[in-house]
């Protein structure tokens, strides 16, 4: 029998390298495709039989979009940020086999894409289209979703995350009616609590008499998750009568003026939760978005009603209850045994009496936040933190916590995520963790925490343990500076999201030790970092810009800079660098860790930059030049 020897991978045979390929991501298959010829050449090709495709970090043009996306038979899952498509690349986009879409950033594209989707992908199972047609411009109508529900028969999940609220009252309710009767999982991104109401009711049918009542429609809903005017009385109870299966329920209003009795939630809505005993998983938020409002018609007496249905309970998120005090929030604690992840969001009548006895309960709490919870001292978190499983705690804006607690924190072996903003901690508390749970944490934030200085990051990352660190938020720190940064830049943690906005001492030196960090993995310059958020930091200037450029940075995606530095150059640092979001208005970057806060320490970073030189390969030379011109302008004005 004779032997075969192989010394390279790229003298495998193509069918084997093909196999192997289709085994890998997007991004993973791009870093093979930079390696040599052989490698782009199978990529290019198993591009025509790969099952899923999924590119969410950056904006892909049509152009690119059409050089990566080959007819293909296979593809089921298609995931894209579509910024930069519109109505053009529908027919390119829609496959007959695909079952999952998910589709960011639709602002471009009109309804059509709704009607298209129905007509053209009949097996889809899980739909996701955010921001569809938000651009000035683009139309959308009640039609192109009738066309969509009554096309995508299959459909079990449906994320639809725009303003639903502008279509006809009269012919919403019709028009779900034509839904899959799979759909199991519904969200929407805005609509009305009265359109919900009408939605949900029972109802005459269209072709029946009207003595004839049928059963709400979406019988088969178990998730629902809705953005609404007003959390009602009477939505709630439709919402709990109509659908006897419901196990997750998430709400969520942002008041732009304060509700009235009849469109508020009071304690005769909370007793109408749960009536079917299957709910696991609720969720009841008043955004300040707007405006500075709470559900002042609730106390403790309806969160008392509303437990005696919820023993079964395992995570309960309460937002804006400003009359709800530790008698209610213990009787949560006491009456439901599975708990194990706690939200409360400015609970200004917690105090560190309900968390006095926590150890008498059987709770095994995995998930906890007190967001704004201003009430709450040390005591508080040395009793929760015997819950010795904690892997997620957000103690922002709690103003009362300081150097006690972090000693308390230090205990917890298994935390992924702490998050600290605007407390009373100094640096002395920031080294309790430093022998304890800096070695398992993946995000810390210390946002707005004002005795913090320089020795707060010598202290974290002295080098004595190897730290999984990926996002650290040191934002509005006053004694933050560049010395602090340097200290970070030597300890080769491999940060991927990092946050200084209005730090006034950080400067150009601080960019330029950034750029030149190296991780343990030594990829190169600025390796890991993704995310980079250096807004209103007092002593950035156009030097900075030079060190934004490629070859630095190769993983960054998001920057936020002052656009006041010099507009010309934030403008040609965009053209060269195209799929990075560049952000010069304050606007936060990155998802929100509130609406995330499960999978924002679990997430597998991609290697996008692989893909990025695959699919440019030289293609942005001339821009340098024009940021070189650029900077050159801008030392003629400084002259």
């Amino acid at each position: 029998m004779g032997s075969w020897r192989v010394e390279r991978l790229d003298q495998l045979p193509t069918a084997l390298l093909a196999t192997i390929m289709t085994k890998l991501d997007i991004s993973s298959i791009c870093s093979l495709a930079v390696t040599c010829r052989a490698f782009n050449s199978c990529a290019s090709h198993i591009l025509s039989f790969l099952p899923n495709f999924h590119i969410l970090d950056i904006s892909p043009s049509m152009e690119l979009i059409k050089s990566l996306l080959p007819p293909n038979s296979h593809l089921q899952s298609l995931k894209l940020d579509c910024g930069q498509l519109n109505d053009s690349s529908i027919e390119l986009l829609l496959r007959p086999s695909l079952q999952e879409l998910c589709f960011h950033n639709c602002a471009d594209f009109s309804g059509k894409l709704l009607s298209e989707i129905g007509s053209r992908c009949k097996d889809v199972r899980s739909l996701y289209l955010g921001s569809v047609a938000e651009k000035r411009g683009r139309a959308i109508h009640i039609s192109d979703l009738e066309e969509l529900l009554g096309g995508c028969t299959q459909l079990e999940e449906l994320n639809l995350m725009f303003d639903l609220s502008l279509f006809l009252h009269h012919n919403f309710a019709r028009v779900w009616a034509l839904a899959s009767k799979k759909l199991t999982s519904l969200e929407i991104g805005y609509i009305s609590s009265v359109m919900v109401t009408e939605l949900l009711s029972p109802n005459v049918g269209p072709h029946q008499y009207p003595n004839q009542i049928r059963p709400s429609i979406l019988p088969a809903i178990q998730k629902l998750s809705l953005a609404v005017d007003y959390i009602t009385d009477t939505m709630v109870g439709t919402i709990s009568k109509g659908l006897a299966l419901l196990t997750h329920l998430e709400l969520r209003d942002a008041p732009l003026i304060e509700p009235r009795v009849t469109f508020d939630l009071t304690n005769s809505g909370l007793q109408q939760i749960n009536q079917h005993g299957r709910l696991k998983h609720l969720s009841l938020v008043r955004s300040q978005e707007f405006l500075s409002t709470y559900f002042k018609r609730v106390n403790d007496l309806g969160i008392l009603l509303m437990a005696d249905k919820c023993a079964n309970m395992e995570s309960i998120c309460l937002g804006g209850f400003c009359r709800v005090t530790d008698t209610g929030f213990k009787t949560i604690l006491h009456s439901c045994s599975s708990l194990y992840k706690l939200k409360v969001c400015h609970g200004s009548q917690l105090t560190d009496l309900v968390f006095h006895d926590i150890a008498a309960t059987s709770l095994s709490l995995t998930h906890v936040s007190f967001r704004w919870c201003n009430l709450l001292t040390n005591h508080a978190i040395k009793s929760l933190v015997r819950n010795t499983h904690l892997k997620v705690l957000d103690l922002r804006g709690c103003k009362n916590l300081g150097d006690e607690a972090l000693a308390a924190i230090g205990s917890l072996c298994e935390l992924k995520m702490l998050q600290l903003d605007n407390s009373d901690i100094s640096d002395v508390g920031i080294a309790y963790l430093q022998h304890g749970i800096i070695g398992s944490l993946v995000s810390l934030s210390v946002r707005g925490c004002k005795k913090l200085t320089d020795k707060c990051i010598s202290v974290l990352f002295d080098g004595s343990s190897k730290l999984e660190l990926q996002e650290l938020d040191l934002s509005n720190l006053p004694n933050l500076s560049d010395n602090g940064v340097l200290a970070l830049a030597k300890s080769r943690v491999p940060i991927s999201e990092l946050r200084m906005r209005q730090c006034p001492l950080i400067g150009d030196t601080s960019i330029m030790a950034l750029a030149s960090m190296q991780a343990d993995d030594d990829r190169g310059h600025g390796s890991n970092l993704r995310l980079l958020d250096l807004y209103n930091c007092g002593g950035i200037t156009q030097l900075s810009f030079r060190w934004l450029k490629k070859p630095y940075f190769p993983r960054l995606r998001w920057l936020g800079v002052t656009g006041s530095v010099n507009r010309d150059i934030v403008d040609a640092l965009a053209r060269n660098r195209p799929f990075l979001h560049v952000a010069c208005h304050g606007e936060e970057l990155g998802t929100d860790p509130w609406n995330n806060i499960d999978s924002s320490y679990m997430h597998d970073y991609e290697e996008l930059d692989e893909l990025e030189q695959w699919l440019q390969e030289g293609e942005w030379e001339s821009d340098d030049e024009e940021m070189e011109d650029a900077e050159d302008d801008a030392d003629v004005v400084v002259e």
